[in-house]
């Protein structure tokens, strides 16, 4: 039998703790999320590995390094309300959960995001709402969120979604350069996000952020 609990503090004290992930919150959190029950059965023994996992076509689970550090710069805080972009099977909103006090699970997929749903109630996270909805037109129903992080790459950030953070709320996103990811950190003030670099990651686009190219002759 896989002790899994036993990969999960490995997890942390060789992809996450090593990697400048030092928030007590996102640590604790990270340790007691288990990432094995939201992955498809056939991604179990792999849901510790230290690289990003396929869930479907173009869509991954972060690896635990990448994720550790966007949380870290995130800094959530207990009263934050937090939107999660392409939450998936519900791993990152679980994780966000036990920091914030909500959490807005956005997935593009109603079958996986029923998944999320029925996952999440299997491990007791009511304090998650799982939205079905394109990634890139956010949740403006339950807008403005204190945070935002956006669980894959993106080539833009959508207007629609910028309008939906606070001002003085905070965002992270992956942002596909050429062939380079690069995360960065966003604060909004006075209606204006200004963005600093964070580390270099990898993960596929996320369907809905890939820039428009005109045509060239």
């Amino acid at each position: 039998m896989t002790d899994f609990a036993q990969r999960r503090t490995m997890m942390v004290d060789t992809q996450v703790r090593p990697n400048d992930v030092t928030s007590y919150p996102v640590i604790e959190a990270m340790l007691n999320v288990p990432r094995e029950e939201f992955v498809p059965e056939s991604r179990r023994d792999v849901a510790y590995a230290g690289q990003n996992i396929e869930l479907a076509a173009g869509r991954v689970m972060l690896e635990p390094r990448t994720l550790g550090k966007m949380l870290e710069v995130l800094n959530l805080q207990a009263g934050d309300l937090a939107l999660n972009v392409g939450a998936a099977y519900g791993y990152t909103a679980a994780v966000m959960a036990r920091i914030a006090e909500a959490v807005v699970a956005l997935e593009s997929e109603a079958e996986i995001a029923a998944e999320a749903q029925a996952r999440l109630s299997a491990q007791d996270v009511f304090n998650v709402g799982v939205v079905t909805g394109p990634l890139e037109a956010g949740c403006a129903s339950q807008a403005p969120y204190d945070a935002i992080l956006i669980e894959g790459a993106i080539e833009h950030l959508p207007e629609a979604l910028a309008d939906q953070l606070r001002d003085g709320g905070r965002i992270v996103a992956l942002f596909r350069e050429g062939n380079l990811g690069v995360v960065r950190f966003g604060r909004k003030l006075d209606g204006r996000i200004n963005w600093r670099f964070a580390f270099n990651a990898g993960a596929p686009v996320l369907p809905g952020f890939t820039e428009k190219r005109g045509f060239v002759l």
